[in-house]
Protein backbone atom coordinates (compact mmCIF):
# COMPACT_ATOMS: atom_id res chain seq x y z
CA UNK A 1 0.00 0.00 0.00
CA UNK A 2 1.60 3.31 -1.15
CA UNK A 3 2.21 5.68 2.05
CA UNK A 4 0.27 8.78 2.45
CA UNK A 5 1.75 12.11 2.51
CA UNK A 6 1.12 14.46 5.10
CA UNK A 7 -1.08 17.61 4.74
CA UNK A 8 1.47 19.66 5.70
CA UNK A 9 4.77 18.58 4.93
CA UNK A 10 7.51 19.01 8.09
CA UNK A 11 9.12 22.42 6.72
CA UNK A 12 13.27 21.73 5.80
CA UNK A 13 14.14 24.33 8.83
CA UNK A 14 12.90 21.86 11.60
CA UNK A 15 16.07 19.88 11.25
CA UNK A 16 18.26 22.90 11.74
CA UNK A 17 20.23 23.47 14.27
CA UNK A 18 19.55 26.45 16.62
CA UNK A 19 22.69 28.28 15.62
CA UNK A 20 21.37 27.53 11.54
CA UNK A 21 17.64 28.63 12.79
CA UNK A 22 18.69 31.88 13.81
CA UNK A 23 19.91 32.67 10.53
CA UNK A 24 17.01 31.98 8.91
CA UNK A 25 14.65 35.01 7.99
CA UNK A 26 10.79 35.39 9.24
CA UNK A 27 10.04 35.78 5.66
CA UNK A 28 11.41 32.31 5.14
CA UNK A 29 9.77 30.36 7.63
CA UNK A 30 6.22 30.23 5.91
CA UNK A 31 4.28 29.51 9.07
CA UNK A 32 0.55 30.26 9.54
CA UNK A 33 -2.09 30.06 12.17
CA UNK A 34 -4.41 27.68 10.25
CA UNK A 35 -1.60 25.39 9.90
CA UNK A 36 -1.21 25.64 13.73
CA UNK A 37 -3.16 24.63 17.33
CA UNK A 38 -3.35 28.76 17.34
CA UNK A 39 -6.59 28.33 14.95
CA UNK A 40 -8.57 26.10 17.52
CA UNK A 41 -7.55 28.36 20.05
CA UNK A 42 -8.82 31.36 18.46
CA UNK A 43 -12.12 29.66 17.23
CA UNK A 44 -12.52 29.09 21.20
CA UNK A 45 -11.85 32.53 21.61
CA UNK A 46 -14.90 33.80 18.70
CA UNK A 47 -17.36 30.77 20.32
CA UNK A 48 -16.82 32.81 24.11
CA UNK A 49 -17.56 36.29 22.67
CA UNK A 50 -20.31 34.76 20.57
CA UNK A 51 -21.43 33.30 23.86
CA UNK A 52 -21.40 36.47 25.05
CA UNK A 53 -23.56 38.27 22.85
CA UNK A 54 -20.51 39.91 20.92
CA UNK A 55 -20.78 39.12 17.20
CA UNK A 56 -17.29 40.77 16.19
CA UNK A 57 -14.52 38.38 15.81
CA UNK A 58 -10.72 40.11 15.97
CA UNK A 59 -8.73 39.05 13.01
CA UNK A 60 -5.09 37.74 13.92
CA UNK A 61 -2.09 37.43 12.02
CA UNK A 62 1.66 36.14 13.21
CA UNK A 63 4.05 38.95 14.60
CA UNK A 64 7.12 39.15 16.49
CA UNK A 65 5.09 39.91 19.83
CA UNK A 66 1.95 39.79 21.22
CA UNK A 67 0.29 43.35 20.79
CA UNK A 68 -3.18 44.81 19.25
CA UNK A 69 -2.54 47.72 17.48
CA UNK A 70 -3.98 51.26 18.19
CA UNK A 71 -6.63 51.83 15.65
CA UNK A 72 -6.68 48.07 14.18
CA UNK A 73 -9.07 45.85 16.25
CA UNK A 74 -6.87 42.51 15.85
CA UNK A 75 -4.96 40.38 17.83
CA UNK A 76 -0.59 40.38 16.36
CA UNK A 77 0.46 36.37 17.64
CA UNK A 78 4.31 35.45 18.11
CA UNK A 79 5.72 33.68 15.67
CA UNK A 80 6.94 30.90 18.08
CA UNK A 81 3.73 29.27 18.97
CA UNK A 82 2.80 28.44 15.66
CA UNK A 83 5.45 25.82 15.78
CA UNK A 84 6.52 23.17 17.92
CA UNK A 85 10.13 23.93 16.60
CA UNK A 86 10.20 27.87 16.84
CA UNK A 87 8.77 27.23 20.82
CA UNK A 88 11.87 25.10 21.52
CA UNK A 89 14.24 27.93 20.52
CA UNK A 90 12.11 30.44 22.16
CA UNK A 91 12.23 28.49 25.25
CA UNK A 92 15.90 28.33 24.94
CA UNK A 93 16.45 32.01 24.01
CA UNK A 94 14.64 33.37 26.63
CA UNK A 95 13.98 30.59 29.39
CA UNK A 96 10.07 30.43 28.96
CA UNK A 97 7.50 30.57 26.19
CA UNK A 98 4.81 33.50 26.79
CA UNK A 99 1.27 31.51 25.71
CA UNK A 100 3.16 28.33 25.80
CA UNK A 101 0.70 25.87 27.06
CA UNK A 102 -3.62 26.28 26.06
CA UNK A 103 -4.14 27.47 29.76
CA UNK A 104 -1.97 30.43 29.37
CA UNK A 105 -2.58 31.37 25.64
CA UNK A 106 -6.01 31.54 26.24
CA UNK A 107 -5.56 34.00 28.79
CA UNK A 108 -3.79 36.53 26.67
CA UNK A 109 -6.15 35.83 23.79
CA UNK A 110 -8.63 36.88 26.04
CA UNK A 111 -6.85 39.78 27.19
CA UNK A 112 -5.98 40.98 23.98
CA UNK A 113 -9.40 40.27 22.30
CA UNK A 114 -10.76 43.04 25.04
CA UNK A 115 -7.74 45.44 23.71
CA UNK A 116 -9.78 44.80 19.84
CA UNK A 117 -13.12 45.25 21.21
CA UNK A 118 -12.35 48.44 23.10
CA UNK A 119 -11.26 49.37 19.49
CA UNK A 120 -13.98 48.09 17.19
CA UNK A 121 -16.25 50.04 19.49
CA UNK A 122 -14.51 52.99 20.21
CA UNK A 123 -15.07 51.87 24.63
CA UNK A 124 -12.42 54.46 25.35
CA UNK A 125 -14.05 57.78 24.14
CA UNK A 126 -17.21 56.85 26.55
CA UNK A 127 -17.11 59.11 29.61
CA UNK A 128 -18.06 56.30 32.02
CA UNK A 129 -14.96 54.38 30.65
CA UNK A 130 -12.83 57.20 31.66
CA UNK A 131 -14.18 57.07 34.87
CA UNK A 132 -13.93 53.91 35.37
CA UNK A 133 -10.09 53.29 34.09
CA UNK A 134 -8.94 56.55 33.58
CA UNK A 135 -7.38 58.18 30.10
CA UNK A 136 -6.52 56.03 27.88
CA UNK A 137 -4.35 58.85 25.96
CA UNK A 138 -1.56 59.11 28.98
CA UNK A 139 1.75 58.05 27.99
CA UNK A 140 2.81 54.04 28.52
CA UNK A 141 5.36 54.18 31.36
CA UNK A 142 8.71 52.48 30.58
CA UNK A 143 7.76 50.85 34.22
CA UNK A 144 4.88 50.76 36.60
CA UNK A 145 5.50 50.47 40.24
CA UNK A 146 2.38 47.85 41.39
CA UNK A 147 0.56 47.56 44.57
CA UNK A 148 0.33 44.27 44.62
CA UNK A 149 -2.43 44.34 48.21
CA UNK A 150 -4.97 46.73 45.65
CA UNK A 151 -8.10 45.51 45.43
CA UNK A 152 -9.33 47.76 42.77
CA UNK A 153 -7.57 46.00 39.61
CA UNK A 154 -8.57 42.58 38.82
CA UNK A 155 -5.40 39.90 38.85
CA UNK A 156 -5.42 37.78 35.43
CA UNK A 157 -2.00 37.60 33.74
CA UNK A 158 0.12 38.27 36.88
CA UNK A 159 2.43 40.92 37.50
CA UNK A 160 -0.47 43.18 38.62
CA UNK A 161 -0.57 44.30 34.37
CA UNK A 162 -3.77 45.89 35.07
CA UNK A 163 -2.27 48.20 37.36
CA UNK A 164 0.25 49.30 34.09
CA UNK A 165 -1.88 51.64 32.21
CA UNK A 166 -5.76 52.56 31.75
CA UNK A 167 -5.76 50.48 28.72
CA UNK A 168 -4.37 47.12 30.45
CA UNK A 169 -6.95 47.85 33.41
CA UNK A 170 -9.45 47.56 30.22
CA UNK A 171 -8.09 44.85 28.72
CA UNK A 172 -7.59 42.53 31.90
CA UNK A 173 -11.22 43.54 33.13
CA UNK A 174 -12.42 42.37 29.84
CA UNK A 175 -10.70 38.78 30.17
CA UNK A 176 -11.90 38.03 33.67
CA UNK A 177 -15.27 39.09 32.82
CA UNK A 178 -15.34 36.50 29.93
CA UNK A 179 -13.72 33.84 31.00
CA UNK A 180 -16.24 31.16 31.00
CA UNK A 181 -17.37 29.75 34.04
CA UNK A 182 -15.11 32.57 35.79
CA UNK A 183 -17.56 33.30 38.59
CA UNK A 184 -16.04 36.78 39.10
CA UNK A 185 -19.97 38.32 40.86
CA UNK A 186 -18.54 35.88 43.85
CA UNK A 187 -14.99 36.05 43.56
CA UNK A 188 -14.11 39.65 42.97
CA UNK A 189 -17.49 40.63 45.84
CA UNK A 190 -15.61 42.56 48.24
CA UNK A 191 -13.35 44.29 45.80
CA UNK A 192 -13.02 47.63 44.41
CA UNK A 193 -12.61 46.07 41.02
CA UNK A 194 -16.15 44.44 40.83
CA UNK A 195 -17.15 47.94 39.77
CA UNK A 196 -15.49 47.78 36.56
CA UNK A 197 -16.36 44.14 35.77
CA UNK A 198 -20.20 45.65 35.96
CA UNK A 199 -18.97 48.37 33.88
CA UNK A 200 -17.63 46.20 30.98
CA UNK A 201 -20.53 44.33 31.50
CA UNK A 202 -22.61 47.74 31.04
CA UNK A 203 -20.47 48.36 28.31
CA UNK A 204 -21.11 44.96 26.30
CA UNK A 205 -24.64 45.25 26.62
CA UNK A 206 -24.75 48.60 24.61
CA UNK A 207 -23.14 46.75 21.70
CA UNK A 208 -24.63 43.99 21.35
CA UNK A 209 -26.37 42.95 17.81
CA UNK A 210 -24.33 46.51 16.77
CA UNK A 211 -21.80 46.54 13.77
CA UNK A 212 -18.40 47.76 15.05
CA UNK A 213 -17.31 51.59 13.50
CA UNK A 214 -14.09 50.46 12.90
CA UNK A 215 -13.66 47.77 11.37
CA UNK A 216 -10.63 47.29 10.03
CA UNK A 217 -8.28 44.21 8.65
CA UNK A 218 -4.80 45.28 8.43
CA UNK A 219 -1.74 43.52 10.00
CA UNK A 220 1.10 45.65 11.44
CA UNK A 221 4.29 43.67 11.03
CA UNK A 222 3.61 40.40 9.64
CA UNK A 223 6.17 37.55 9.85
CA UNK A 224 5.53 37.20 5.86
CA UNK A 225 7.07 40.77 5.17
CA UNK A 226 9.46 40.72 8.02
CA UNK A 227 13.58 40.53 6.57
CA UNK A 228 14.86 40.46 9.42
CA UNK A 229 16.61 36.85 11.09
CA UNK A 230 15.40 35.21 14.39
CA UNK A 231 19.23 36.35 15.03
CA UNK A 232 18.30 39.93 15.00
CA UNK A 233 14.94 39.18 17.14
CA UNK A 234 16.93 37.84 19.54
CA UNK A 235 19.23 40.37 20.14
CA UNK A 236 17.00 43.11 20.13
CA UNK A 237 14.50 41.32 22.60
CA UNK A 238 17.65 40.25 24.95
CA UNK A 239 19.21 43.82 24.59
CA UNK A 240 15.34 44.77 26.12
CA UNK A 241 15.36 42.99 29.06
CA UNK A 242 19.05 43.19 29.71
CA UNK A 243 18.30 47.10 30.23
CA UNK A 244 15.21 46.15 32.18
CA UNK A 245 17.38 44.20 34.47
CA UNK A 246 20.01 46.98 34.80
CA UNK A 247 17.33 49.28 35.68
CA UNK A 248 16.40 47.07 38.19
CA UNK A 249 19.25 46.18 40.05
CA UNK A 250 19.68 50.35 40.16
CA UNK A 251 16.20 50.54 41.64
CA UNK A 252 16.51 47.83 44.27
CA UNK A 253 19.95 49.36 45.36
CA UNK A 254 18.07 52.91 46.12
CA UNK A 255 15.99 51.19 48.13
CA UNK A 256 18.07 49.26 50.23
CA UNK A 257 20.99 52.30 50.40
CA UNK A 258 21.44 56.29 50.67
CA UNK A 259 22.74 58.35 48.37
CA UNK A 260 23.86 60.98 51.08
CA UNK A 261 25.54 59.66 54.20
CA UNK A 262 23.57 59.91 57.01
CA UNK A 263 25.76 60.53 59.55
CA UNK A 264 30.12 60.79 59.78
CA UNK A 265 31.99 58.10 59.23
CA UNK A 266 29.11 55.79 57.14
CA UNK A 267 29.61 52.86 55.64
CA UNK A 268 29.82 52.76 52.12
CA UNK A 269 27.42 50.55 50.22
CA UNK A 270 30.57 49.25 47.87
CA UNK A 271 32.58 48.18 51.07
CA UNK A 272 29.88 46.16 52.65
CA UNK A 273 29.29 44.26 49.39
CA UNK A 274 32.67 43.42 48.66
CA UNK A 275 32.80 42.12 52.20
CA UNK A 276 30.20 39.15 51.07
CA UNK A 277 32.02 36.31 51.65
CA UNK A 278 32.29 33.60 49.08
CA UNK A 279 30.24 31.00 51.23
CA UNK A 280 27.28 33.70 50.42
CA UNK A 281 27.58 33.09 46.75
CA UNK A 282 27.63 29.37 47.23
CA UNK A 283 24.92 29.67 49.51
CA UNK A 284 22.26 31.77 46.79
CA UNK A 285 23.62 29.10 43.97
CA UNK A 286 22.43 26.43 45.65
CA UNK A 287 19.26 27.61 46.47
CA UNK A 288 18.71 29.07 42.80
CA UNK A 289 20.15 25.57 41.47
CA UNK A 290 22.50 28.22 39.33
CA UNK A 291 26.05 28.39 39.01
CA UNK A 292 28.40 30.24 41.44
CA UNK A 293 29.38 31.98 38.24
CA UNK A 294 25.71 33.55 37.39
CA UNK A 295 25.68 34.92 41.01
CA UNK A 296 29.25 36.26 41.28
CA UNK A 297 28.95 38.36 38.41
CA UNK A 298 25.41 39.82 39.77
CA UNK A 299 27.44 40.41 43.05
CA UNK A 300 30.14 42.26 41.06
CA UNK A 301 27.43 44.54 39.37
CA UNK A 302 25.94 45.08 41.98
CA UNK A 303 29.19 46.44 43.32
CA UNK A 304 29.63 48.64 40.19
CA UNK A 305 26.10 49.95 41.05
CA UNK A 306 26.61 50.78 44.04
CA UNK A 307 29.83 52.11 43.52
CA UNK A 308 28.73 54.84 40.47
CA UNK A 309 25.63 55.62 42.95
CA UNK A 310 27.95 56.23 46.02
CA UNK A 311 25.55 54.61 47.93
CA UNK A 312 25.85 54.80 51.59
CA UNK A 313 24.66 52.27 54.47
CA UNK A 314 21.31 53.81 56.12
CA UNK A 315 20.50 52.58 60.02
CA UNK A 316 21.65 49.40 61.01
CA UNK A 317 24.26 47.50 58.83
CA UNK A 318 23.12 43.94 59.65
CA UNK A 319 19.48 44.96 58.39
CA UNK A 320 21.46 46.11 55.18
CA UNK A 321 23.77 43.06 55.20
CA UNK A 322 20.32 40.58 55.28
CA UNK A 323 18.58 42.49 52.40
CA UNK A 324 21.82 42.71 50.49
CA UNK A 325 21.93 39.40 50.70
CA UNK A 326 18.07 38.76 49.53
CA UNK A 327 18.65 41.49 46.59
CA UNK A 328 21.61 39.31 45.58
CA UNK A 329 19.13 36.50 45.16
CA UNK A 330 16.30 37.98 44.22
CA UNK A 331 18.61 39.35 40.69
CA UNK A 332 20.37 36.05 40.18
CA UNK A 333 16.86 34.44 39.90
CA UNK A 334 15.71 37.28 37.35
CA UNK A 335 19.19 37.32 35.65
CA UNK A 336 18.97 33.55 35.18
CA UNK A 337 15.63 33.83 33.80
CA UNK A 338 17.06 36.15 30.53
CA UNK A 339 20.46 34.70 30.35
CA UNK A 340 21.86 34.92 26.86
CA UNK A 341 22.46 31.51 25.35
CA UNK A 342 26.05 30.76 23.74
CA UNK A 343 24.85 30.89 20.50
CA UNK A 344 26.07 32.64 17.59
CA UNK A 345 23.90 35.80 17.54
Amino acid sequence: MPRTRAAHPRPAWTRLSDAQLLRMRFCDLEVSIGRSRLKGCLQRLYRELESRGIDFKPHAWLSEEWFSPDGVPGIAIPFYLAHPRLERLERRMMREVEGGNSRWLMRILRHEAGHAIDTAYRLRRRKCWREGFGHASIPYPDRYRARPGSRRYVQHLGGWYAQAHPAEDFAETFAVWLKPKSDWRRSYAEWPALHKLKLVESLVDTVRGVAPPVRGRARIEPIEENRRTLAEHYRRKLARYGRYRRGLADELLQKIFVSEPARAGSVRAVTLLRGFRERTVKLVARDLDLEEYTVRQILRLLIARSEALSLHVAGSRRAAVQRSRWMLAYLSQVYSQGETPQLSL
